[in-house]
């Protein structure tokens, strides 16, 4: 098979992780391009992709920098595009891409509305293209094994699950960039911070939402949204659902963990970023506690963690094979859901 073709649209924050994934599927794929509204953005990351190329494995290849991606995707041949822009132009530029015939590859948030999500998932089957949603901490090993532990039926019925993100964001973070912490472009911690282990707890719970209620607030910082949440969720399948989301915890990021509860089992997955296992009991016996403690990475060199490689991966492969990315534009949507509930119901909306 032929690499595929891919191009960045977005070059700030995030950008070097999907670079990075790029550089170690090399075998399968090729960076083109690289866009961003501030060139030299653009120009950087397109150099870092040459070089990290040329050093590892002694070729040399050209990514050339833009800063209009429509200009970029008419000068291009692109197969995929992955968008690592401001959060508020997800939407936007997946639909402009995806009616240009690629398949597209978008950071979470994957909209900013339910509408502008189900309008990407509408084009994207329409167009018989891919839509994969960057839900990176799913391909973790410990959260593998978790889902694992989930599908084989071993903690009988799930009775709750433990959302909790308690991270640093200081002023500095916000100065940054002017769009951050907007509730057009951010949306606030839950929005930004949250969503990848608010994704995860459903993904365990694994069923439709039935209700969510909220407590919302900004303390620490002076943005629209909120730096810190705590939601309720009672699911469809009566399980019920915490989140505990902040921003605000002095003076660094302290952890990023997710717990589930069921009849016969109990895990907690911990770390920096969901990474490695702190608890793990189930009443079958197959595997002790004493084995399994302590598996996974330690904490990895960003909360960011290690999973943009694999997702790429299985985003180039559902292209390869023809069939559904891991994190489908249907599965990045029920994240998103909750999230949403719950600002309504932090405003009263019925």
């Amino acid at each position: 098979m032929k690499k595929l073709k891919f191009a960045i649209i977005g070059c700030g924050r995030i950008s070097y992780k999907h670079v990075e994934a790029l550089v170690n599927n090399f075998h399968e794929a090729i960076l083109v391009a690289a866009c961003d509204v501030i060139k030299e953005r653009a120009e950087e990351q397109s150099q870092k992709y040459e070089k990290s190329i040329r050093d590892q494995y002694g070729i040399a290849v050209v990514c050339t920098a833009y800063d209009d991606y429509k200009i970029m995707i008419a000068n291009e041949e692109i197969d995929v595009v992955t968008i690592a822009t401001e959060s508020g132009y997800h939407a936007q530029i997946s639909i402009e891409c995806l009616r240009h015939g690629k398949h597209v590859l978008v950071e979470k948030p994957m909209a900013m509305t339910l509408e502008d999500a189900d309008r990407m998932i509408e084009i994207a089957e329409k167009n018989h293209l891919k839509l994969c949603i960057c839900h990176q901490n799913r391909f973790n090993p410990v959260i593998q094994l978790l889902r694992k532990a989930v599908e084989e039926g071993r903690f009988g019925r799930i009775i709750s699950g433990t959302a909790r993100v308690l991270w640093n964001r200081d002023e500095s973070y916000y100065a940054q960039a002017p769009w951050r912490g907007t509730r057009a472009l951010d949306g606030g911690c839950l929005m930004n911070q949250c969503i990848h282990n608010i994704d995860l707890l459903q993904w365990m719970i694994g069923s439709d939402v039935e209700n969510v209620t909220a407590e919302l607030d900004t303390f620490s910082h002076d943005i629209e949204g909120e730096d810190f949440g705590a939601l309720l969720i009672r699911f469809k399948n009566k399980a019920i659902g915490i989140v505990e989301g902040s921003v605000c915890v002095y003076p660094k990021n302290l952890e990023e963990t997710l717990s589930v509860f069921g009849e016969k089992g109990t895990v907690v997955i911990g770390g920096l970023a969901v990474s490695n296992i702190k608890t793990w009991r189930f009443a079958d016996g197959k595997d002790s506690e004493e084995e399994m403690a302590g598996q996974g990475w330690k904490d990895p060199d960003s909360v960011y963690g290690y999973g943009h490689t694999p997702l790429f991966k299985n985003m180039i492969d559902a292209i390869n094979h023809d069939k559904d990315p891991y994190v489908n534009g249907k599965e990045g949507r029920k994240g998103l859901d909750i999230i949403l509930r719950a600002y309504a119901a932090a405003r009263g909306d019925t």
